[in-house]
C-alpha cells in the first residue's frame, strides 16, 4: 500500500510541458509582404517557466532566429530541425498545415532538452510578445525589464485578454438561451 502512495506522490510532482502550435493566419494577405503567423499555446507546471500558461503569435522567420540562437548557446547539444522553407511563398492550406505540424514537432523536441529549456531567449519567445530585437536586448541586459519581468508583464496582460474572452463568450452563450 505504501508503494502506491509514493507512486502517486511522485506522479503529482511530475513536470508536464504542453505546447501547441495552432491557428495559422495569413497577415497582409494579397500584398508582397504577406506572411503566416501561428498561435503558440503553452501550459506547464514546470518550475523552469515563469508563467504557467501563455499564448503568443510567431512567424516562421522568428522560429528560424530562435533555432540559430539555441544552436549558438547549446554547444554540442543538437537542436531539432525546422520544417523546410518553401521555394515560393506557400499559402496553400496544405503547405501551411505541414509547416504548422513541423513547428509543433520542433518545439516539442526543444522542450524535451534540459539544456535548451534553460535558454532565456526560448522563454521570451514562448511567453512574451517581444520582437526579436527586444528579446535580444532583454537577454543582454540592454532593457529596463528582466526576462522574468517581461514574461510576467505579458502574462498579466494576457490574463486580462483571456478574461475578456471568457466574459464575451458567456454573454454570447446567455444571449443564445
Amino acid at each position: 500500500m505504501g508503494f502506491w502512495c509514493r507512486m502517486s506522490e511522485n506522479q503529482e510532482q511530475e513536470e508536464v510541458i504542453t505546447v501547441r502550435v495552432q491557428d495559422p493566419r495569413v497577415q497582409n494577405e494579397g500584398s508582397w509582404n504577406s506572411y503566416v503567423d501561428y498561435k503558440i499555446f503553452l501550459h506547464t507546471n514546470s518550475k523552469a517557466f515563469t508563467a504557467k500558461t501563455s499564448c503568443v503569435r510567431r512567424r516562421y522567420r522568428e522560429f528560424v532566429w530562435l533555432r540559430k540562437q539555441l544552436q549558438r548557446n547549446a554547444g554540442l547539444v543538437p537542436v531539432p530541425e525546422l520544417p523546410g522553407k518553401s521555394t515560393f511563398f506557400g499559402t496553400s492550406d496544405e503547405f501551411i498545415e505541414k509547416r504548422r505540424q513541423g513547428l509543433q514537432h520542433f518545439l516539442e523536441k526543444v522542450l524535451q532538452s534540459v539544456v535548451l529549456l534553460s535558454d532565456s531567449q526560448l522563454h521570451l519567445f514562448l511567453q512574451s510578445q517581444l520582437s526579436v530585437p527586444e528579446i535580444e536586448a532583454c537577454v543582454q541586459g540592454r532593457s529596463t525589464m528582466t526576462v522574468s519581468d517581461a514574461i510576467l508583464r505579458y502574462a498579466m496582460s494576457n490574463c486580462g485578454w483571456a478574461q475578456e474572452e471568457r466574459q464575451s463568450s458567456s454573454h454570447l452563450a446567455k444571449g443564445d438561451q
